[in-house]
């Protein structure tokens, strides 16, 4: 039982010291802490490319285009001079 709560300690301590960084709010210069802020920020993950057309897809078909079609054809159908 002390086994476990030492290396739960242990690991939550871990997690402090880890997430310390350069203290680079103390360097005056603004060039050498805009390099410090650079160099301690995490690398951000590129995105994938994006594929312009999967040719094993269906090409999309919206089912709302047929319902206004009949909507308009009915509309046209509609005597307005009676």
């Amino acid at each position: 039982m002390k086994t476990i709560i030492i290396l739960l300690t242990l690991c939550a301590c871990a997690q402090g010291a880890r997430a310390a960084g350069p203290d680079c709010r103390a360097i005056q210069a603004a060039g050498e802490r805009l390099a410090c802020y650079d160099a301690a920020s995490l690398p951000k993950k590129d995105k994938p490319a994006l594929v312009g057309s999967d040719a094993s897809r269906a090409a999309y078909k919206d089912p709302l285009i047929e319902e206004d079609a009949r909507t308009a054809a009915k509309l046209k159908n509609i005597c307005r001079g009676c």
